[in-house]
């Protein structure tokens, strides 16, 4: 199907489609994919992931917002006997129906990224790894590093699900309409154990929130200010050879995950 059989991108949709057949042949290859394999794929657009991907894997569940691209796809159904088009918000899909095992692949819109990677991540016991295309500035912060400007909340989450590397990064020339902004692609290999127990995971992630909401602050004054008591985090601070006046920025994640354990107790 050409380019022109296509409807104009919906900006209100952020869509940006993928036109460079290396590009797409890097995804493929980062994904590792077997002829056993189920992926999941959100935001099919144009189908020109979806075909290599049909290719590759066993079986394609790609998830389309778009009703037109979702229409014109399923034209295309004849060509893609093992791909499954849905019509519907991934932000919504039910994942607990797709198998334990499958991988996602997803070129994720960039104004819904952060919101979709967390509820992916939620479910990370069903996705063993996950080949994400964001914006160029989500991928440095999912990969970065305690003392640097790109770390956050993101970066500690995130890195608390995962082990995450930045594959490569993207020219907006691989997209029609070009993006304003650049992009990569990461590959998070999920971690099916965690460093905290269960009924502590809600504690950390209020905890790191909390400790990142007033950056310019230091950690105990954040925190105080999201309703912790500020002599139990400096007696926490003090037992783990942390200075009071650190801020959120210099702890690193094991550092998070103990400081939740000792804020618990």
């Amino acid at each position: 199907m050409s380019e022109r059989s296509f409807p104009p991108a919906n900006k209100r949709l952020g869509q940006n489609f993928l036109i460079d057949s290396n590009i797409t042949r890097k995804i493929i290859a980062t994904a590792e994919l077997s002829s056993d394999d189920t992926v999941l794929e959100i935001g099919p657009g144009r189908g020109v992931l979806t075909d290599a991907l049909s290719r590759a894997a066993r079986r394609v569940v790609a998830v389309e917002i778009d009703p037109q691209l979702h229409r014109l796809l399923q034209e295309r159904q004849p060509g893609w006997p093992n791909v499954e088009i849905m019509c519907g918000d991934a932000l919504n899909y039910p994942l607990e129906t797709l198998p334990n095992g499958t991988i996602v692949v997803a070129n994720l819109p960039y104004y819904i990224s952060t919101p979709l990677l967390f509820r992916l991540l939620e479910h990370r016991r069903r996705f063993p790894r996950l080949i994400l295309m964001l914006q160029n500035e989500v991928a440095d912060r999912l990969v970065a590093k305690a003392g640097s400007a790109d770390y956050g909340v993101l970066s500690v989450m995130a890195q608390y699900a995962a082990d995450i590397t930045k594959v490569f990064r993207v020219s907006a020339q691989c997209f029609r309409p070009r993006p304003e902004v650049g992009s990569a692609v990461a590959l998070l290999r999920t971690k099916q154990g965690t460093f905290l127990p269960p009924q502590e995971a809600s504690s950390f992630t209020g905890l790191v929130k909390g400790a990142f909401a007033h950056r310019r602050k230091t950690l105990v004054n954040s925190l105080r200010d999201e309703g912790f008591d500020p002599h139990i985090v400096i007696s926490a601070l003090t037992d783990m050879g942390i200075p009071p006046t650190a801020r959120a920025e210099t702890l690193t994640l094991e550092q998070f995950t103990q400081l939740t354990g000792r804020l618990n107790r």
